[in-house]
C-alpha cells in the first residue's frame, strides 16, 4: 500500500536513471530528514547512506556547521549575475581551489554540475586549438568503460552503451581507447604487480591520431560509473607524459573522485601530475548545492585573452554560475578539511573498511574481487569465481541485492554486478560494521546462502 507521499510522487515525478515501471514493485522512498550517515523516511524507517547520495555527501546530512554557513550566506546574497559581477564567496573559493589543486592550475571557471564542468573543458580545449591554428584537432579521445555525464558533449566522450547508445546519431564521434581492466587483465597481471603493459594501447592511438585529437579525458584512478574499476597511478602518469609529447590536452574528470575520496584531496596527486583541465563537482559543496568548476592553466587562459573584436572570448555560460550559496558551503567544507585533518581520518577509516571487507568478501563464492582505493570500495559479483564469468545483466543481480539491503536499513545502489561503498567521511567504525555486515546478509539472502 502506497502512502500519500508516494502516490503524489508517482503522479507527477519522472525520476532520473530509472525505469519508472520498476516503481510499481519498489515505490520511491520518501525521505523526510537526514542526520550524519543516516536518512529517515516519512514512515520512520532509517537507511545508512553508503553511497553518499550519489557520491556527493562528505560530512554527513544536515551538518550543523555547513547548515550555518548556508543560512548565513542566504541572509547576505542568494544569487547575482556572474558576468561583470562577482562576490566574496566565489573569489575566496577560487583562490582556495587554486592553492590546493595540482600545481599549475591557476584559473577557475564555474558551472552547475559534473556534466557541465566536462562540457566546459571540452569546449575550452577545442576552442584553444582552433585559436592556436591547430585546425585538424577536431576530436576527443576517451577510454572504454568511461562515463563523464549526461549532456550531449559529455555523452560523446563516454563509452557505456547503456547511457549513450540510443543517442549515437546526435553525438559527436570520439576516438575510443582500450582502457585498463585490472580485474580481467589480458596480460594476466594484477594492479599491484604490473608495469601497466596496457598503456601500449594509448601509445598506439595517440601516435596514429594525435593530429586529430584536442584532448584525452579520463577519470583518474577509478572509473566510477563503469563499475568502480581501479587502475594503477602509473597509468595516469604515463598518460600525462604522452599527452604532453603529442600536444594533446589531458582532461581529468574528478567529479566523483575529488575532495578526499581516494585518500588525497585530488586523485591526480597519486600520480604526481597536473592535467590541463580539472573537472570538479559533487563533493565540492559536500553534497549541499549544485555547483561545479573547471580549473585550467594560465597558458590556456591566455589563448582566449584578446580584444573583443578578435572574437576569442569563451562565451559558455549558465544562469546560476558561481552561485553564492554553493560557494559559501564549499568554502566551509574546505575549512573543515583543514581544521580537522580530514585526509588522515579518511585513510584510517579506509584501512579499517578494507581489512573488514576483505575478511568478509574475499572468499565468498560469488565475489570475484573486492577492490578498494582510498575510501572507495567495490564488490564485483561473478557467476563463476574461477573464470570470472559475469552474471547476465538481464538477471539484475545487483539491483535485487540493493532491494534486499533496503529492507535491512542500507542504501547501496549498485552498478550492474558491482556493489560499492562510498560513504560520507563522518561514518563511524560501528556504522562501517553495519554497512559491511548487512551487505553480506543481502548478498547471501539473494543467493540463498
Amino acid at each position: 500500500m502506497l502512502n500519500e507521499w508516494q502516490q503524489r510522487d508517482l503522479k507527477y515525478i519522472w525520476h532520473p536513471c530509472s525505469q519508472m515501471k520498476d516503481y510499481e514493485e519498489l515505490p520511491p522512498i520518501v525521505i523526510e530528514r537526514g542526520q550524519g550517515v543516516w536518512l529517515y523516511d516519512v514512515e520512520g524507517n532509517r537507511y545508512l547512506d553508503a553511497i553518499s547520495s550519489w557520491w556527493t555527501n562528505l560530512f554527513g546530512h544536515c551538518n550543523k556547521r555547513l547548515n550555518d554557513a548556508l543560512k548565513a550566506q542566504a541572509d547576505k546574497l542568494e544569487h547575482v549575475i556572474f558576468a561583470n559581477f562577482s562576490h566574496k564567496p566565489a573569489i575566496e573559493l577560487s583562490q582556495k581551489l587554486v592553492e590546493i589543486a595540482p600545481k599549475g592550475l591557476e584559473k577557475v571557471f564555474f558551472s552547475d554540475d559534473g556534466s557541465t564542468s566536462v562540457e566546459v573543458a571540452l569546449k575550452m580545449s577545442f576552442q584553444y586549438h582552433q585559436q592556436k591554428g591547430n585546425y585538424t584537432k577536431l576530436k576527443f579521445a576517451c577510454f572504454t568503460n568511461s562515463y563523464h555525464g549526461e549532456t550531449l558533449g559529455a555523452l560523446s566522450v563516454g563509452s557505456i552503451d547503456l547511457y549513450s547508445k540510443i543517442y549515437k546519431p546526435i553525438l559527436k564521434e570520439s576516438i575510443e581507447i582500450q582502457g585498463p581492466d585490472c580485474f580481467r587483465c589480458k596480460y594476466h597481471k594484477t594492479r599491484y604487480s604490473c608495469d601497466v603493459e596496457c598503456f601500449e594501447e594509448v601509445e598506439k592511438v595517440l601516435k596514429k591520431h594525435h593530429k586529430k585529437i584536442c584532448a584525452v579525458i579520463i577519470e583518474p584512478i577509478i572509473q566510477c560509473a563503469g563499475g568502480m574499476r581501479i587502475y594503477p597511478p602509473k597509468f595516469l602518469k604515463l598518460l600525462r607524459e604522452a599527452c604532453t609529447s603529442y600536444d594533446v590536452h589531458l582532461i581529468a574528470d574528478e567529479v566523483a573522485v575529488g575532495f578526499g575520496r581516494t585518500g588525497k584531496m585530488f586523485a591526480c596527486e597519486h600520480a604526481g601530475i597536473t592535467p590541463d583541465f580539472l573537472c570538479l563537482s559533487k563533493g565540492l559543496t559536500a553534497g549541499y548545492m549544485p555547483l561545479a568548476v573547471t580549473l585550467t592553466t594560465q597558458e590556456i587562459f591566455d589563448a582566449f585573452y584578446a580584444d573583443y573584436v578578435e572574437l576569442k572570448a569563451f562565451l559558455h555560460s549558465h544562469s546560476y554560475t558561481g552561485n553564492p550559496l554553493g560557494c559559501a558551503v564549499a568554502l566551509e567544507s574546505l575549512k573543515i578539511f583543514e581544521e580537522y585533518n580530514i585526509l588522515k581520518e579518511i585513510n584510517e577509516k579506509a584501512t579499517y573498511l578494507e581489512e573488514l571487507a576483505r575478511k568478509t568478501f574475499d572468499n565468498h563464492r560469488f565475489v570475484g574481487e573486492y577492490r578498494q582505493f582510498g575510501f572507495v570500495g567495490a564488490i564485483e559479483l561473478v557467476e563463476d569465481k574461477a573464470t570470472k564469468k559475469e552474471f547476465d545483466w538481464r538477471k539484475r543481480v545487483g539491483y535485487h541485492i540493493y532491494k534486499t539491503a533496503l529492507k535491512k536499513g542500507l542504501l547501496i545502489r549498485p552498478l550492474g554486478n558491482v556493489i560499492y561503498f562510498m560513504p560520507p567521511f563522518v561514518i563511524e567504525k560501528d556504522e562501517i560494521d553495519f554497512m559491511v555486515r548487512n551487505t553480506l546478509k543481502a548478498i547471501n539472502q539473494f543467493f540463498g546462502l
